[in-house]
């Protein structure tokens, strides 16, 4: 890994380290990240650093003035704080102390990272302005952007671009992804309640097969995306639980639940395909003498970023990492992000900072290579100097000092 950052900046490495094991060790998923809120405005208060706590329940917003403040402009630089109902593998130093709950995802070292960043620009302030550090809970599907949106947020602070970013295990530490456009898609959820008629299995004449019903609306679910959106516009609709009976060999019950979700990036898409999902299932289950009760939860929206903060981005990315360790067009992911509902207020960008250790004598079991989501993933302390160097650059950049 070759890399330009400050000696000042490297020697915080430790120090952010021991923050982000403590909150490995403690975690919190959604509106429950009390640890994580209290160690934040602990060492917000500490470095002197004016903040406000409670957007969202235990979301945290800090800001700082820079050595001059005649731009009049501010940017902001957000966070994730919540962690996951996963059952982690006993692989790590710092393991979670809360059974059932684990930092599988890297808010853990998001959070230390921004923390990294808030002492150094409040010692460093060399820029034109403010920035807003904002640490959010809940966004794990949970809405915390929302919630913070609705409390006031860009109101409270109000941003000319914000600036969000995740490690990624599966590119290389050192390195960084992003593109222009969709980058992350939404993340929507469904639930359908199949009315059939129950009976003795013996009997099926005599019912109204929930079951059988059920099954004629997922396969035909599954040819919504290919017979809706165009080739070039990907969606993803998949079926994640069917549930009828109970267990019983010998009866048809009476209803049947099924549940999904479906991911675009494409906001009309979106629309017409939550439309049709419960058109296609109430007109099977009318068809075949049933009914179908449909809930449609919007979740999370595409993360779309902004054609001028991504070029910015991507020029900071190439002077820190080299060109050839900047991926500037990649493969958007179909995985959601709740920052999406951010940029659809404020224009900015989001980006993906490698994490995983590669080459030939890399461990292919590294924690820092698992998949996020796993309960053998760990975020990569290395990433802390790279972060806080990356966030400083932004800030600086997007806020020059007037000579």
């Amino acid at each position: 890994m070759t890399a330009k950052i400050r000696n000042s900046i490297s020697a915080l490495k430790d120090e952010i380290a021991a923050y982000r094991h403590a909150l490995h060790e403690n975690p919190g998923t959604a509106y429950e990240e009390f640890f994580a809120s209290d160690l934040v405005a602990e060492k917000l208060g500490a470095w002197g650093i004016p903040f406000e706590r409670g957007l969202a329940k235990t979301g945290i917003v800090a800001t700082i003035e820079g050595v001059q403040n005649t731009s009049g402009k501010a940017i902001g630089l957000r966070a994730d704080m919540d962690a996951l109902d996963i059952l982690e593998a006993p692989n790590k130093p710092w393991p979670s102390k809360i059974p059932g709950k684990m930092h599988g995802c890297g808010h853990d070292g998001h959070t230390a990272c921004l923390l990294g960043a808030a002492k150094y620009l409040s010692e460093n302030p060399n820029f034109d302005g403010r920035v807003h550090l904002i640490f959010q809970p809940a966004e794990e599907g949970e809405k915390g952007a929302h919630m913070m949106i609705d409390e006031g947020l860009f109101r409270k602070y109000p941003c000319a671009q914000i600036f969000g970013l995740h490690n990624w295990p599966n590119l290389p530490l050192g390195t960084l992804a992003t593109r222009t456009g969709p980058i992350m898609a939404s993340s929507d959820t469904f639930h359908l309640t199949i009315k059939g008629r129950g009976g003795h299995a013996a009997k099926p004449d005599a019912t109204i097969d929930p079951i059988v019903i059920g099954a004629q609306i997922v396969t035909a679910l599954q040819t919504l995306v290919s017979r809706t959106a165009k080739p070039t516009d990907p969606a993803v609709l998949s079926i994640t639980y069917f549930s009828a009976g109970t267990g019983a060999h010998n009866v048809i019950p009476d209803d049947a639940k099924i549940t999904g979700t479906l991911r675009t990036y494409d906001e009309d898409l979106r629309q017409s395909l939550h439309r049709k999902i419960g058109e296609i299932a109430r007109g099977i289950a009318q068809s075949m003498g049933g009914d179908a009760e449909y809930d449609f939860h919007f979740v999370i929206d595409p993360t779309i970023n902004d054609p001028q903060a991504t070029d910015f981005c991507v020029d900071i990315a190439r002077r820190m990492f080299g060109v050839h360790n900047v991926d500037a067009d990649v493969t958007p992911s179909m995985g959601g992000e709740d920052f999406g509902r951010m940029l659809s207020d404020v224009p900015g960008c989001y980006v993906w900072m490698g994490q995983g250790e590669y080459g030939d004598n890399a461990d292919s079991a590294s924690p820092h290579r698992q998949g996020l989501h796993t309960p053998r993933y760990d975020f990569n302390d290395d990433l802390i100097p790279l972060a806080v160097e990356y966030w400083t650059q932004i800030v600086e950049n997007a806020l020059p000092l007037k000579k």
